[in-house]
């Protein structure tokens, strides 16, 4: 199984003008100056971050930190090394107040803690409202940070990290948002987007010691899965030649069937959640949004469908 596939330099030039070109577009023709990004100290908002600065110019790009308990002083000092680099202003706004007074009033009205996986959502519609709050403050656009790898199996929280306007990056499965990190700072000669950043490993940081690994298969299986299963014969050649090496290889074993049939089972059920999240700027034939044949509520036995 490859550790992470080689994307060709000039498909992420290609993939890189078309997200500055619909980011610019998206922006004049809904009437916006200025947009506002939730700045993790992750990869997937660093790379947004870096894209819109190119579209619209570092004065009209706005950064938010928004640490929890949770959060790690390295993805707050992370954040403010990358803007610095991109040349952006960054606030700092923690959650933490706020989730303590959720956790209280969720306590006293229902007689129990606020704990696990509602805990963890809590987290991310926490910063989802608040920069809502600041978009509509401030008349800035809200970009959501979401890559494809994400949204397809729905590892995303309804009404926090899916709220904005506009998702650039939602075509983009997540060994491609490592290429194109990679690309941006070999085009700029320097590290726009800090090292630090594309080395460490994916975590939402809503939990301890929480990694995106603890939820997923490593992206690069996660990847191979995804796009058989929804690119299909849609995949350039050498893609797709490589995608059926490790299909291939995936599943010639019992546990790798079961894990394409739980990948299976996770994009029909997340259907309801890319039904109501923000718009994203498509990079190739758009399998997701308007016109998907998914259905909102889907019964077991899509689910156990053969791949195309």
């Amino acid at each position: 199984m490859p550790t992470l596939f080689q994307a060709q330099p000039d498909l992420m030039e290609f993939y890189r003008r078309q997200i500055v070109l619909g980011l610019r577009d998206f922006t004049c023709c809904c009437g916006f100056d200025k947009v506002v990004v939730g700045s993790s100290g992750g990869l997937d908002s660093a790379l947004v971050l870096a894209l819109a600065v190119e579209a619209l110019g570092p004065e009209n790009v706005i950064a938010v930190t928004l640490p929890s308990r949770f959060s790690s002083m390295g993805s707050v000092r992370d954040s403010v090394a990358l803007c610095r680099n991109l040349g952006i202003k960054l606030f700092e706004h923690p959650i933490r107040d706020l989730v303590t007074t959720y956790e209280q009033g969720f306590n006293a009205a229902f007689g129990e803690p606020l704990r696990g996986l509602a805990l963890e959502n809590m987290q991310a519609r926490a910063r989802g409202t608040v920069l809502m709050e600041y978009a509509n403050q401030f008349g800035a656009l809200l970009l959501t940070t979401g890559n494809k790898s994400e949204i397809s199996v729905g590892y995303c929280t309804l009404y926090g990290d899916t709220n904005g306007g506009l998702g650039p990056i939602g075509d983009l499965y997540k060994t491609e948002v490592f290429a194109l990190s990679r690309h941006i700072n070999e085009t700029a000669g320097r590290e726009l987007i800090p090292k630090a950043i594309i080395d460490k490993p994916p975590s939402a940081e809503l939990a301890p010691g929480q990694k995106d690994s603890d939820s997923l298969p490593p992206y690069p299986i996660l990847d191979a899965i995804l796009k058989t299963l929804i690119e299909g014969e849609r995949l350039r050649t050498e893609e797709r030649d490589e995608i059926k090496a490790a299909w291939d290889e995936l599943t010639g074993t019992k546990d790798g069937e079961a894990l394409v049939a739980r990948v299976r089972q996770m994009i029909w059920k997340s259907e309801f959640k890319r039904r109501q999240s923000a718009p994203i700027l498509y990079l190739r034939q758009p399998p997701f949004g308007s016109g998907q044949p998914l259905p909102i509520a889907a019964g077991y036995e899509h689910f156990n469908k053969k791949t195309p």
